[in-house]
Formats: structure tokens, C-alpha cells, sequence
């Protein structure tokens, strides 16, 4: 029986979950601007006086950028993430609130009438903002956000962009008026408190301990959120006051994750013995550490290796007080060799070859005396790490081939997998359809079900990832993909690469596999939507009469969230007459078990299966947002409401489909000003 779920029965995120989200958006401030500080490390390496190619003019870049660009760019990606552009250009304003006053240097130049100096309490620092920049630009850009929520809607016509202008620099200025006289102390103190902690860890010789938190962390949450959202602010200060920080080494070391792989490869056992060679060259020299650690996942008595391992490369950097001028990203051995400082290439080489020695040789010991006569399964223990992670692994796909790899046979038929089955599930079918059909494989058909109706006679189930479990269970004997993204996940074009090894040489009634394919496609059923005409349906050149009809498209809509624009597309369902109001409901709850978001600013939001019994007949809502919605950290400005009593509303899903592939269909969309034009754009797309 499909599940449904109140939302007082949604579990709560449980305390890694709610660390790793924490330290991912840490990081998700930093990385983009990756780029720009390996640029600064370059220069100040290179042309300031002590460098080895002195130049006073280009080692002036070297001040503002860290004391100004590097923290504005900060301070612009963190806004942008709580709310885009917008949100990124009143952060990065913001921000100046709390460098001017923090810069000693700066400081000091700004007098007031008497000629005093006006931050006296500032005087002597130098420290330059990146933490203040990842406080003040969300913060900012998160009032900017609340503030335009409360007057959506609300503002007269003809007065937006007056509205929208003159809020955003009023709060743009307040914001860096906070900022200067209430955080930069703050900031400040907190800065000199952890400049002082690290310190005091490197004169006790204690640094070696942060491998403690700094290992295990790596493996079980992100370690870019360790490395970018903590180290790299910090290493930076440091680097900056003595041209170098060992904080940049703690993390990106490639010692212990190179150390467990070489264990496998000598000690290891079948598929991880067999791919632990391949994962060390991408590891080391790639630069993705995330690659080893399904194999400490297999045997998690491994953390023993990597913590000792990794103490032992602190205490070398530490011994031989060495350190990189900017990060190592991504930490390849290229990368952390090109950001060393001149004096510290000894150390560095010694601090990678001592943690990787010391990793495998308890790693070795550790496999060679392993009594439990297993193996370990890679491919779950890559499934656990994605899961962990919150996302796909690229580089960990490589050691445990996706699910999809491992079909005996060939595939000839798919089906596309949701809750009710008249939504998702059939948006997914369409893109991954077209994808197939384009490939070449006419044998193959691919249908949408909900999972209520699953039968174990499929090849293979494709599910949104938080259904696979409960597809798994009606279909067994399939293989099962799950994708997070519906309009555009990568994993369709893996089925793809799949079909084109499982089926070829094995296709030899393909033509009469494609001939029976063709005729059922040619009758539509709620499990398959066609472009052809069929019993009862409606030719998919033409639109649907009463599907999405005029009433049922709002090109303002005045939703300023999730769950209000929700209501306002099952609103414009009743309305036409289409479902009962406790269908409007059924859609909530349906939202609380799987989001219904499918990408490309898309969400069609539907009823749970149980609340079929609420359709009166098959209707479709279409509502566009100038500002877009937040689904769940996702930019929604198209709500497509759902209401399927039998199959109209497929084609016309396969036509959303189609349309939100297109970005020059989005821009009409965008642009349209009736209804009317609506209703045009999507009957003109081919199904």
C-alpha cells in the first residue's frame, strides 16, 4: 500500500544530518570562489618582496583583494544562496560594515574632524573578513528575502521596481551599519580567540589531535565542509600574517586515504582489491578523497589507519613548521605541491609519505588478521556514503559500477516509479523516454506506474530516492535507479550507456519488440502516456479540451512559499470544479512524503493516491511567480497542479516535460502575457 505521511509525522533531521547541512552551506560559500583565492596565493607567493620575483606594482594587488574582493565574493555567494542575485548584492554591500573597521590599517586612515581616529578599538588588527562576510552576507540577504515576502503581492502596480530598488539599498545600508558598530567586534574577538586556540595547539605540539574529529568527520559527514567551511577561513588569516598555514594540510593531506588503498590493494579481497588501484591514482593525483572512503565504510575499524595516519602527517608538517601559501583544491598531490611555500616542500613530501605509510601499515595489519571472512560490499558501502553525503558521488561511481550495471540481460522495459503515479512518475518517463528513443533503442518501453500498482515483471524501476526502498520491495527481481532531479538527473543518461551494452547483440526481435511497442503505444492507459492518438484520448498535437483551460492558468501568482503556493494551485483546481477542497490537502500530504519538485524552476505538486477518490474529473493548474518560490532550498517560479482521474493530463506532462528541457520555451513562458499563450506554448511542443 503506498504510504502517505501527515506533517506531524515527518521525522525531524536528525543532529548529523542537521551538522552536515550546516557545514555544507559553510562551504558552499567558499567553494565557488575557490578560484580566486588560489589567484591571491599565487601572487603574494610570487611578487612580494620576499618572493622570488619581487614587483612592488603587482604585489599591490595583493592587500585589497584579501582584506576586500576575497571577502566580498564570500559575502556575495552566501547571499546568493539564501536569495540569488538579489540576496547576493545586498550581502556583498553589507560586508563593508565589517571590513573597514577590522583592517587596522584602514582603519587608522579613517579620522574624524578632531583628527581622531574614529575605530580606536580597532587599531593594531588585521584581520581580514572572511568569517564576518559568511555572518553578514546570509544574514542580509535573508532579511532582504523577508522582507520581500511580506510585500509580495502587495505593492500597486507600477511601483515594483521602486519598491524593490530603494528596499533593497535601505536594507543594503542598515545592514553594514549593524554590521560595523555590533558584529565586527564581535567577529573580531572571535577571530583573535581561534587564532589564539590554533597557536596554542601548534606550540604544545597538540595539533596532531585535531586528526581526532578531522578523520572520522571526513568519511561520515563532508569533508569539503571541513576543509572549506572551517580550515580554509582560518588558514587564509594565518597565510596572510606568515605567508603560510599548516591548517591548509590538516584536511587536504592525501597521506592516509592513499595509505587504505594501497592496504586493499596488497590485503584487500574481490571487487575492493580489484578497484582500490584505479581509486588511488584518482584519489592522489585527482584530488577526490571521497573515493576511499566506501572502502573505510566496509570495514570501519579502517578509521583506526586513517586517525593515525593523519596524526602523523600533522606532527611532521608540525615538526618541520611547514605549511601551504592557499588551499589545495582539489587536495591532489599537484595541488598541495603548487600551493607549497619555498621553504616547505621537505616537510610537505615527508608529511604525505609518513601518513601514508603509517595508514597502511595499520591498515594492513588490520585486513591481513580480519577473521570475519567477508569481503564487504562496496556498492552499499558507496550507497551508504552518498546517503551520508546527501548527494551522488561522480568520482565514487567509479568503484562500485551503478545499480544499473549489473542487468544480466537485456532491458526492454522501464518503468518510471512515484507515489500516485500520475505526476512525477510521468514527467520522468517522458525526459528518460526521449533520451531512449533518440539513443536508438525502439525494443525498449518505458512506462510510469504509482507504486501501489508495481508487479515484479519490470527490468528495471526507476524511483525518486526516498521510493526505492518501498519499490524494492514489490520489484525484487529488477534493478532499481533512484534520481533526485526528475527533469534532468544524470542518472538517464547512465540507463542509457546501460542499454547501449546489455542490448546490443541481444536485440534480434528488436523489430518485433519495437513493433509491439508501437502498438501500445498507440493505446493510452494511466501507466503510459503516448504522443499518439488513443481510446478515448486526444491527438498530443492538440491540446487537452478541459485540461488546462484558461480558468485554470495565473500568471501572478501571489504564493510567497512552499506550502502557500501549494494551496494556491489546489485552489485554482477547485475552482474549476475539478477536485473537492480535501483534495487540496491530499497534495500537502503528498509534499511532506517526497518532494514534487522536478527541476528547471519546475514543481507539480499532485494528491496522494488514496485521494483519487477527490478527482471529479482530470484538470491541471498553471501558476507562474515573478519571484520564485522556495521549494525546499530550490528556485521554483512554474507550479503545475495535478488532478489525474484517468490519463488526459499525461500528454500534457510529456509537453511540461519538453518545454522545461527547452530554455528558450522557459523564457517564453517567462514572457508570456495571457493564458492564451500559455495554452500555445505547450500545444506547439511535440510530445
Amino acid at each position: 500500500m503506498a504510504s502517505t505521511m501527515a506533517p506531524s509525522d515527518v521525522q525531524r533531521p536528525s543532529a548529523r544530518v542537521r551538522v552536515q547541512k550546516f557545514g555544507t552551506f559553510l562551504s558552499s560559500m567558499i567553494m565557488p570562489n575557490i578560484g580566486a583565492i588560489i589567484a591571491w596565493g599565487f601572487i603574494t607567493a610570487l611578487f612580494i618582496p620576499d618572493g622570488p620575483f619581487p614587483n612592488a606594482q603587482i604585489a599591490s594587488i595583493v592587500g585589497p583583494s584579501i582584506y576586500f574582493l576575497l571577502p566580498i565574493l564570500i559575502a556575495y555567494a552566501g547571499g546568493k544562496i539564501i536569495h540569488d542575485v538579489r540576496g547576493g548584492v545586498v550581502g556583498a554591500f553589507a560586508v563593508m560594515g565589517v571590513i573597514l573597521p577590522t583592517s587596522g590599517t584602514l582603519a587608522a586612515s579613517a579620522v574624524d574632524k578632531a583628527g581622531n581616529s574614529i575605530f580606536t578599538w580597532a587599531n593594531g588588527h588585521e584581520a581580514p573578513m572572511f568569517l564576518g562576510a559568511m555572518i553578514l552576507g546570509p544574514l542580509t540577504a535573508w532579511v532582504m528575502k523577508k522582507f520581500d515576502q511580506s510585500v509580495h503581492g502587495r505593492v500597486k502596480p507600477g511601483f515594483e521596481m521602486l519598491v524593490d530598488n530603494f528596499a533593497a539599498g535601505i536594507i543594503a545600508a542598515v545592514m553594514a551599519i549593524v554590521g560595523m558598530f555590533a558584529l565586527a567586534p564581535v567577529v573580531l574577538a572571535i577571530v583573535g580567540a581561534l587564532g589564539s586556540a590554533v597557536q596554542f595547539l601548534v606550540d604544545h605540539s597538540l595539533l596532531p589531535l585535531t586528526s581526532l574529529f578531522i578523520e572520522p568527520a571526513k568519511v561520515f559527514f563532508l569533508n569539503n565542509a571541513i576543509n572549506h567551511g572551517v580550515l580554509t577561513p582560518l588558514g587564509i588569516q594565518q597565510a596572510q600574517e606568515q605567508g603560510k598555514s599548516v591548517l591548509f594540510l590538516l584536511e587536504a593531506n592525501p597521506g592516509p586515504g592513499l595509505g587504505i588503498l594501497l592496504a586493499y590493494m596488497v590485503f584487500g579481497k574481490g571487487t575492493a582489491r580489484a578497484s582500490a588501484p584505479g581509486a588511488a591514482l584518482v584519489h592522489f593525483f585527482g584530488g577526490i578523497h571521497e573515493i576511499y572512503f566506501p572502502y573505510v565504510l566496509m570495514k570501519p575499524k579502517l578509521l583506526l589507519a586513517t586517525i593515525a595516519g593523519g596524526m602523523a602527517g600533522v606532527f611532521t608538517n608540525v615538526l618541520f613548521h611547514t605549511g601551504l601559501r592557499a588551499p589545495a583544491a582539489p587536495g591532489s598531490i599537484i595541488a598541495v605541491l603548487l600551493q607549497t611555500a619555498t621553504d616547505s616542500y621537505i616537510g610537505v613530501i615527508m608529511s604525505v609519505a609518513v601518513a601514508t605509510g603509517v595508514t597502511f601499515a595499520i591498515a594492513a595489519f588490520l585486513l591481513k588478521t580480519d577473521r570475519s571472512g567477508d569481503e564487504g560490499d562496496l556498492a552499499a558501502a558507496t550507497s551508504s556514503m552518498e546517503s551520508m553525503k546527501g548527494k551522488k558521488s561522480l568520482a565514487s561511481a567509479t568503484l562500485a559500477p551503478a545499480a544499473v550495471a549489473v542487468h544480466a540481460g537485456p532491458i526492454r522495459q522501464i518503468v518510471f516509479a512515484c507515489d500516485a503515479g500520475m505526476g512525477s512518475s510521468a514527467m520522468g518517463a517522458s525526459v528518460l523516454r526521449r533520451k531512449i528513443q533518440a539513443a536508438g533503442h525502439p525494443e525498449v518501453t518505458v512506462v510510469n506506474k504509482s507504486i501501489a500498482n508495481l508487479t515484479d515483471t519490470f527490468d528495471l524501476v526507476v524511483t525518486h530516492q526516498d521510493l526505492t526502498e518501498r519499490a524494492r520491495q514489490r520489484t525484487e527481481s529488477a534493478v532499481h535507479v533512484s534520481v533526485d532531479n526528475f527533469m534532468n538527473s544524470p542518472r538517464y543518461d547512465e540507463i542509457v550507456d546501460l542499454l547501449s551494452r546489455t542490448n546490443t547483440g541481444a536485440t534480434g526481435d528488436a523489430a518485433s519488440t519495437a513493433g509491439a511497442a508501437a502498438s501500445t503505444a498507440g493505446v493510452a492507459s494511466a501507466a503510459e502516456p503516448s504522443g499518439t492518438p488513443s481510446a478515448g484520448g486526444h491527438a498530443a498535437t492538440g491540446q487537452q479540451p478541459g485540461v488546462l483551460g484558461r480558468e485554470g492558468i495565473r500568471l501572478a501568482g501571489t504564493a510567497a512559499d512552499r506550502d502557500s503556493a501549494i494551496t494556491e494551485a489546489g485552489d485554482l483546481l477547485v475552482a474549476q470544479g475539478a477536485v473537492d477542497a480535501t483534495y487540496v490537502a491530499a497534495m500537502h500530504e503528498r509534499e511532506q512524503s517526497v518532494s514534487t519538485y522536478m527541476g528547471n524552476l519546475l514543481a507539480i505538486p499532485h494528491g496522494t493516491n488514496e485521494a483519487k477518490g477527490s478527482i471529479r474529473r482530470t484538470a491541471m493548474s498553471f501558476v507562474r511567480y515573478a519571484t520564485p518560490v522556495d521549494w525546499n532550498g530550490n528556485p521554483v517560479s512554474f507550479v503545475v497542479g495535478i488532478a489525474g482521474a484517468g490519463d488526459d493530463h499525461l500528454t500534457l506532462l510529456s509537453k511540461l516535460a519538453t518545454v522545461f528541457l527547452d530554455n528558450d520555451q522557459v523564457a517564453r513562458l517567462e514572457a508570456a502575457t495571457s493564458p492564451e499563450e500559455i495554452q500555445e506554448i505547450l500545444a506547439a511542443v511535440e510530445a
